[in-house]
């Protein structure tokens, strides 16, 4: 029996919105043992083909719900209802993207010929790995579900889903619409937990075959600490301190509409958000007076509000993280100058809501150059060349996304190659791709989800070697 009930506390009000009982020891132990014989009869009894339709289905049926499914996440993550329906139906475009590049990867169910010889065959066949708990945050939870979900499934796996607190119902709802999509029983389980130890204690669990994490550098730190112990595949997609370097050619106004769409929205609460701005000397002025303008334009509000653009934070520790990078920016010689904003005169005290900041003279010495601050916070530094952009892109522990805004493509591609990132953009940002490889190097994470190879943590290959029989 759970001893632990798991509230979901909204962000617009800081009151509690939902209860989940929390795991039992008891589930901890027969959700693997379910998921295993599953997955037994998943993986042997269905065809690449059968699997692709129950996927094209479900998302079918998740587009049917697009609109209920998006109030739900403006309720508990807070982003405004304008963008949350969003959200579902580009996790439906991922799906499809995967369901399609599943024939490429896993098609002829997986089976790569050997160089022929008379008297032998040989091949290589991609088999699942088995179970596969998936362990997701409630940022974007629907698309960052979809990216393990949907290739795991594809491949034949069983999956155990974890959910965020924050987003309990998105696993209820997924489980729900993949039953009605004809999935067998248990080849989607999941369960609500609040507790470290009963997490590590599922993850510990040899009848667990691979893990997926998505999260806090410190979370992803714990998971991998707790399977230490045994042989298992863990894929990491941890935090970012995402770099955009401003060159001098851009048309500045241009340029400042793009940053802060990259910095602030979501309230700044994504792991590619834009989280530190290098702007060359010679547009450094003129970009930062742009960015102003367009904070002003910004409509900061009542998530339920069509015309709200910005919502709250996620809690309140988030928001006193996100003011204290503030502070300290401050305290070390940074200069605050967030413009005026009419939609943040009146902000909801109950709330975890924050004005957008605009912070000039930041240096690597200050937390918001160096550490993940998760909010709608756009620090600027000035540089003297491409060359001191660059290394101070790279000046971090971190690795998921940069981007490089110019107009001279041929010089920017050369400045591409040099920056230490899984995802690297030109003139855009915050844009995971379905069909490129979403991977972050340093302490961003591990491993890789999106395009043809997310699938491959998800099959493990196995060689059959056949000799004829001598006559």
């Amino acid at each position: 029996m759970s001893l632990e009930t798991i509230s979901t506390i909204s962000p617009i009000t800081n009151q509690p919105i939902l209860t989940r009982p929390g795991v039992s020891q008891e589930e901890l132990v027969s959700l693997p043992k379910a998921a295993q014989e599953a997955f037994r009869s998943f993986s042997r009894s269905t065809t690449l083909a059968q699997r692709q339709e129950i996927v094209a289905r479900a998302l079918a049926i998740l587009e049917q719900k697009k609109d209920v499914l998006g109030r739900e996440v403006t309720e508990q993550m807070g982003r405004p209802i304008a963008y949350t329906g969003g959200e579902v139906l580009t996790a439906i475009k991922r799906g499809e993207y995967l369901n399609r590049t599943s024939s490429t990867v896993l098609g002829d169910e997986g089976i790569i010929e050997g160089t022929p010889e008379p008297g032998f065959k040989r091949y290589i066949k991609k088999e699942p790995v088995g179970v596969v708990l998936i362990i997701f945050a409630w940022n974007y939870p629907y698309l960052i579900l979809v990216n393990s979900l949907i290739p795991a499934l594809l491949a034949g796996n069983a999956v155990i889903l974890k959910p965020s607190p924050q987003t309990p119902t998105i696993v209820e709802h997924i489980a729900s619409i993949f039953l009605e999509a004809g999935l067998p029983k248990n080849v989607i389980q999941y369960f609500h937990c609040g507790s470290l130890v009963n997490l590590e204690s599922i993850v510990r669990s040899p009848l667990v075959n691979h893990i997926c994490f998505t999260g806090s550098v410190a979370g992803g730190l714990a998971i991998q600490k707790a399977a230490a112990d045994r042989i298992v595949d863990i894929g990491l997609e941890l935090g970012g301190n995402d770099p955009a370097y401003v060159r001098a050619d851009v048309d500045p106004a241009w340029a400042a509409a793009e940053i802060v769409d990259g910095a602030i929205f979501n309230s700044g609460q994504s792991c590619c958000a834009i989280e530190r701005v290098y702007a060359h000397k010679d547009i450094h002025d003129a970009l930062v007076d742009e960015i102003k303008k367009v904070l002003n334009t910004y409509t900061v509000g009542d998530p339920f509000d069509e015309k709200t653009q910005i919502g709250p934070v996620i809690s309140k520790r988030a928001l006193e993280n996100i003011q204290s990078h503030i502070a300290d920016a401050r305290d070390k010689g940074a200069d605050i100058t967030t413009p005026s904003n009419p939609s943040c005169d009146n902000l909801p005290t109950d709330g975890n809501f924050i004005k957008p900041a605009l912070i000039t003279g930041a240096t690597h010495g200050m937390k918001v150059m160096v550490d993940e601050t998760f909010g709608p916070v756009i620090p600027v530094m000035e540089v003297k060349s491409d060359d001191e952009a660059i290394r101070l892109m790279n000046d971090s522990e971190f690795g998921l996304t940069a981007s490089i805004w110019t107009k001279d493509v041929e010089t920017a591609s050369k400045l591409m190659e040099e920056v230490e990132a899984g995802t690297v953009f030109l003139n855009r940002a915050d844009f995971p791709s379905p069909d490129l490889a979403w991977t972050g190097f340093k302490n961003s994470g591990r491993g890789v989800t999106l395009s043809r190879f997310g699938f491959d943590q998800f099959y493990k290959v196995k060689s059959f070697h056949i000799k004829d029989y001598p006559k």
